[in-house]
């Protein structure tokens, strides 16, 4: 029987905390991305071998993209710019792979109830609790490369009062700067999550060949999603640092 949770699954619980389905997939996100940092970068030299080859061509064009947008600043933001852009892609495309939500166990999550299927594993983003971080991430991030990069006068955006006209303007920054944690969140969380339930229903309705298409849409729409997020962050970050009176 075909079963939807809109929330991540609890497996176990470790030292008091919950882990999810979902926290243990980014923990495997987390792993590749380690595993495939040490090797780029444990023996670079100037005839580079094949993994850091690849992490060149990686950095290097997503470098070369994000320049087009941050300009000088750029130099700046990339760092978390490129590992929020490789890690929600990263995340998103292992939420696809085999396995991801058909492996798991049966478990009564209520006392008297019968026992439903739990996975062992769920794709990072179809958990709010993970686009919600990111969100935070970026929005924090956007305050602090304001407040570096023009100081006291950064906080002028938010709190002015020499002005009541400033001020009032004030307050709908504080307002679009907090409705842009929901706005990352939802977007990256809905699209994903919407994507997962499609496929997980054609795979019940139609098992063979008929999600494929679906499968490589949502690849698409991954590669998407990342960019999407991650470009909005680098065209507030630029907004932030830029901003004038």
């Amino acid at each position: 029987m075909l079963r939807i949770s809109l929330a991540a699954e609890r497996l176990w619980t470790l030292w008091g905390f919950p882990i999810s389905n979902a926290l243990l997939t980014t923990w495997i996100v987390m792993a590749v991305l380690i595993v495939f940092g040490v090797a780029a970068t444990r023996k670079m030299s100037m005839i580079p071998g094949n993994v850091q080859l690849v992490a060149e061509m990686i950095v290097g064009g997503l470098y070369d993209f994000f320049n087009s947008i941050a300009g000088s600043f750029v130099g700046q933001f990339f760092p978390i710019i490129g590992s929020l852009f490789i890690y929600i892609l990263l995340a998103n495309w292992i939420g696809l792979l085999p396995g991801v939500g058909t492996i798991g166990f049966y478990r009564a999550l209520e006392q008297g109830t019968s026992p439903e299927f739990i996975p062992l594993f769920r794709g990072s983003m179809s958990d709010l609790n993970t686009t919600i971080a990111l969100a935070l991430v970026s929005v924090v991030a956007m305050q602090y490369y304001g407040f570096k990069n023009l100081g006291a006068h950064y906080g002028k955006r938010f709190i002015n009062f020499k002005d009541p006209i400033m001020s009032f303007v004030g307050i709908l920054e504080i307002i679009s700067d907090l409705s842009k944690v929901i706005s990352f969140a939802f977007r990256l969380f809905g699209n994903i999550f919407a994507g997962e339930v499609l496929l997980a229903v054609m795979a019940f309705l139609m098992p063979f060949i008929v999600p494929l298409p679906f499968l490589f849409m949502e690849l698409f729409v991954g590669l998407i999603q990342a960019l999407v997020f991650s470009m909005l962050t680098t065209a507030f970050f630029t907004i932030a640092v830029s901003h004038e009176e």
